[in-house]
């Protein structure tokens, strides 16, 4: 609009240079014009430094920065001024290389003072200023493509900044979850909820109120400060006058170092904490599910903003996936080791008197507090990936089946009777018993069952003393007690052997005890043999 053009005023109307022109009206006429330029061009080459010379606090605030680009445009628009008004006093070639050096010395102290900011908003308001005064700039004739490349640079910072607050903020969301289902009363509420997180459940939406959501608060706003993150980055590439390719690449490379940087690392803090409890884990398992699942609403938010079609050739795809995926796995390992430290609690309550000479009738109580344990954790699997829950339940028996094997051959038990041998057997029926119950859905048969089978097979053969069908069959695929190791056998008998004979101090009188002493005797003689034969 031609009238607001004149209202804003120009050099000649801001700065008084009636004293430059007298100047140079005398020493022409005295024949000196060319003194009078060099002194002019030497005095406003040593302003140009003071003036390009940044205050130490630039930095602190938008202020400082303003101010200082001001004095250099400043500074340009009066020589532009001079260049135009007074033939010569200044030509194209002095102003050109005034610009030069301030141009370096500019973008030098950019880079500097720059680096020391640590706030995205101060970061953004700069960026905005450095358009602005390259616009301006460019407007007088100065090239200024360098600060759009510098700016280029600021915006690699202006990424970390933001990484650096939304790891704050992700990490304020994730500790303040109750990492329980999201409970909603109305339909108000559930359409909320939607409305925050694309979730889609017609078998949820039939269902009466109140109900629950599968995934707990953190899902819907870690969804929606992905999305604050992404129009955070947008708008620093406003006015950079890049393509949208660019602005494309630029938002989903930034996103993709939140999820696999920032989000990720925030997830497995969580999943590494000390007192994270199962129920925790397995909700962290079920939301990253969920937040993978929505990777590709994220990936249509983008096209959205920046009228990129991810068909393009150069359109970089967005990590969400592997970053959820590898949460998930990190928690499920999480899992199997909690349990599995859970379990080694019981067993640290196991209190077996291996020398014991009655015959018990039930299982030890630890171990029906842990099978109680078990069953209990389990029932909470039931909204876990099957995989999961199937891993987690034959882990659990696996470590249970090796814990409990390392009690009876532990070198501290140095003797042990037949009597303690049937209590330690009503324990692993016990624990057969739960793992026949299918505590998790989905295993074949006896799957589940096998775990304890090395410890089975071992205890059938003790307490039925079946040594000539083990000798006998000793090799053959097929064989009874397949799973036992002949070195485990001996271990187990020698325990026994101990007490046959330390235990009765008249053995030697009783036939019958001579005679069990003599197959013991035979027996772990055999079984040395197998051994050696095994490994010569």
């Amino acid at each position: 609009d031609e009238e607001d053009d004149e209202e804003v005023p120009g050099a000649q109307d801001l700065v008084d240079f009636s004293p430059v022109y007298r100047c140079l009206h005398i020493y022409s006429v005295l024949g000196a014009r060319e003194t009078f330029e060099n002194y002019y061009r030497k005095q406003r080459r040593k302003q140009a430094r003071l003036v390009l010379q940044p205050p130490s606090n630039m930095h602190e605030t938008l202020d400082g920065y303003r101010k200082y680009f001001n004095q250099i445009v400043g500074f340009f628009v009066v020589e532009d001024h001079i260049l135009h008004t007074t033939q010569g006093l200044v030509n194209r070639a002095y102003i050109d290389e005034l610009w030069e050096m301030a141009l370096s010395k500019t973008i030098a102290a950019l880079r500097t003072h720059s680096s020391y900011c640590s706030d995205p908003n101060l970061v953004l308001d700069l960026k905005n200023l450095i358009v602005l005064f390259a616009d301006t700039l460019q407007v007088y004739g100065f090239p200024v493509n360098q600060l759009f490349d510098m700016l280029l640079e600021i915006r690699d910072q202006y990424s970390e900044t933001l990484l650096k607050k939304w790891s704050g903020i992700f990490r304020n969301i994730l500790d303040s979850d109750n990492y329980s289902p999201i409970p909603v009363t109305s339909e108000d509420m559930y359409k909320k909820v939607v409305g925050q997180f694309p979730f889609q459940d017609t078998e949820l939406e039939k269902q009466p109120f109140p109900k629950k959501f599968p995934f707990s608060e953190f899902v819907p706003k870690v969804y929606n400060q992905i999305k604050e993150f992404i129009y955070a980055c947008l708008k620093f590439s406003e006015d950079l006058h890049l393509s949208s390719t660019e602005v494309d690449d630029m938002i989903r490379k930034s996103t993709n170092l939140l999820l696999t940087r920032t989000l990720s690392n925030s997830l497995q803090n969580v999943i590494k904490r000390k007192n994270i409890g199962l129920t925790e884990l397995v909700q962290i398992i079920i939301n990253t599910t969920h937040l993978e699942k929505s990777c590709k609403y994220l990936e249509e938010f983008i096209t959205n903003i920046t009228n990129v079609l991810p068909e393009t050739v150069h359109t970089t795809k967005l990590y969400g996936t592997t970053t959820f995926k590898d949460a998930r796995h990190a928690a499920e390992e999480e899992i199997y080791t909690n349990l599995n430290q859970k379990i080694d609690q019981f067993l640290q309550l196991a209190d077996y008197d291996w020398m014991t000479g009655d015959l018990g009738n039930k299982a030890s109580d630890y171990l029906v507090d842990l099978i109680a344990f078990l069953r209990s954790t389990f029932a909470v699997f039931t909204h876990l990936p099957g995989k999961v829950a199937q891993t987690a339940c034959m882990s659990a028996c696996k470590h249970l089946a090796t814990s409990l094997m390392q009690l009876l051959l532990e070198a501290e038990v140095r003797q042990l009777t037949l009597g303690a041998l049937q209590q330690f057997n009503l324990d692993v029926r016990e624990c057969e018993q739960f793992a026949r119950s299918g505590p998790v859905p989905g295993f074949q048969e006896d799957t589940l069952q096998l775990a304890f089978i090395d410890l089975r097979q071992l205890l059938d053969l003790f307490i039925q003393w079946d040594w000539s069908t083990y000798l006998a069959d000793y090799g053959q695929p097929n064989c009874k007690y397949l799973r036992v190791n002949p070195v485990t056998a001996l271990t187990l008998l020698e325990k026994m052997r101990d007490t046959s004979r330390k235990n009765n101090m008249f053995a030697q009188f009783r036939k019958n005890e001579r005679d069990k002493q003599k197959l013991i005797d035979t027996v772990a003689k055999q079984l040395r043999g197998l051994i050696s034969s095994h490994h010569s």
